[in-house]
């Protein structure tokens, strides 16, 4: 039997196959149909095949979304109503995580227009922006958290994954990277702490600890709890970073501090198209209703252009290279003795079984392609090696920022689509 199609135990989830849907933002938002709206695209996920879906990150703050369709998990009660839609997922086989996170400092209360006038209090951090980056926050009030809101900020962690088991999710993963709030605890970049929460890697990291502390005393240890770790950050020059053996330390302690399994993960220090790579996202000025969301959201024009350098610069500086993340998650995979999980720029067949098959991975992970093809499983496990429809384009990027539905947006894609 192929290694694809061999189930994987992730503490208490059992996984059907080797294969899981990426994490990405499905535009659900946080109103009374939003686990219908995740239905609506993880149903046909699982019954084409797919073994795990990892529903795309939720804050756990009420303030702290990087997107009006990010979805909210501040209260159990949010949480238990998204149960309708693990209910509807669980009898096509397929297991469902939930990714949970905030996002710092680049909360959409620091530039989505509307929600920075409704603004409750100042954004997040572990520290005080760097100086060159504070221009960017005159209008946006930053506060370093103390010792005892970090602490309290793993216990809500805690608190989400044990509403999120009593929902029926298998379990989570810690939104971790893409510059969100535990990234920015993680990288020196941000973090210039002097309490338990900064300093060495082992220091930085014990965030992690603590909110792993906190789902196994509120959601049970056995529950599935798994984290992203960023290694080998891009950042400007002469500026501090996670360096790759700094990473790998952090999945070494990821492990001995009881996580499940990890994903590691190359990124930027800042918030750009570094993660996702590929082609500039021409959907900003293309699609008309993406056009007007941007100039709604970035009202003034210092923060418009700098949304826009942040896509165009991150795009140029980031093209798509296929399998990107591969010397990460192998090397993770040679020193730990949990599950390591793959993504970034998998695309084919044959690459995700040569990666399962040669042991550089124990999971496969794909994201933004599902938009184009809702049944893609099926082709994966079926060994199809027709080409996939996602071309890279990032059209799809723009849309999750500004809270749109989950979906593919390049024309000629769906014209392909369509024609098929």
């Amino acid at each position: 039997m192929p290694v694809l199609d061999t189930p994987l135990q992730i503490g208490s989830a059992r996984i059907r196959n080797r294969l899981y849907r990426a994490p990405v933002l499905e535009g659900a938002g946080s109103g009374p149909d939003a686990a219908k709206l995740y239905a609506r695209q993880f149903v046909g996920n699982a019954r084409a095949g797919v073994g795990l879906i990892i529903q795309g990150n939720s804050c756990i703050y009420e303030e702290g979304r990087t997107s009006p369709g990010m979805t909210l998990v501040n209260t159990r009660e949010r949480v238990l109503r998204l149960g309708e839609m693990v209910d509807a997922v669980h009898p096509e086989g397929a297991a469902v995580f939930l990714q949970i996170g905030h996002g710092g400092m680049y909360a959409m209360e620091a530039w989505h227009h509307p929600y920075a006038a409704e603004r409750k209090g100042p954004l997040i951090a572990p520290s005080k922006p760097p100086w060159f980056l504070r221009p960017a926050f005159l209008r946006a009030p930053v506060h370093a958290m103390t010792t005892e809101e970090v602490r309290a900020m793993a216990g809500r962690f805690g608190d989400v994954a044990s509403w999120a088991r009593e929902a029926g999710y298998d379990g989570v993963q810690l939104a971790s990277g893409n510059a969100k709030l535990v990234h920015q605890f993680l990288t020196p970049f941000y973090n210039r702490r002097a309490d338990e929460f900064g300093g060495s890697v082992e220091r930085r990291a014990s965030l992690l600890r603590a909110i792993r502390e906190a789902v196994a005393e509120r959601a049970g240890d056995d529950y599935a709890c798994t984290v992203k770790i960023p290694v080998d950050e891009k950042s400007p020059p002469l500026t501090p970073r996670i360096s790759f053996e700094d990473g790998m330390e952090m999945c070494r302690l990821a492990q001995e501090w009881g996580y499940h399994a990890v994903t590691p993960v190359r990124l930027s220090v800042l918030p750009d198209t570094t993660l996702t790579k590929g082609d500039i996202p021409a959907s900003l000025w293309r699609n008309k209703t993406m056009k007007r969301r941007l100039r709604e959201a970035a009202s003034s024009r210092v923060q418009w252009s700098l949304l826009m350098a942040g896509y165009v610069v991150g795009s140029v500086r980031n093209p798509f290279e296929p399998v990107w993340n591969r010397a990460v998650f192998t090397e993770a995979k040679r020193r730990l003795s949990i599950p390591v999980f793959a993504v970034g720029g998998i695309r084919t067949t044959e690459e995700v079984n040569g990666i399962l098959d040669s042991g550089q991975a124990d999971m496969v992970g794909i994201g933004r392609p599902f938009y184009a093809e809702p049944d893609l499983a099926a082709r994966i496990l079926g060994g199809s090696d027709e080409p996939r429809r996602c071309r890279n384009s990032n059209f799809c990027v723009p849309a999750e920022m500004l809270g749109m539905r989950g979906t593919c947006y390049n024309p000629a894609v769906k014209k392909t689509t369509a024609a098929t």
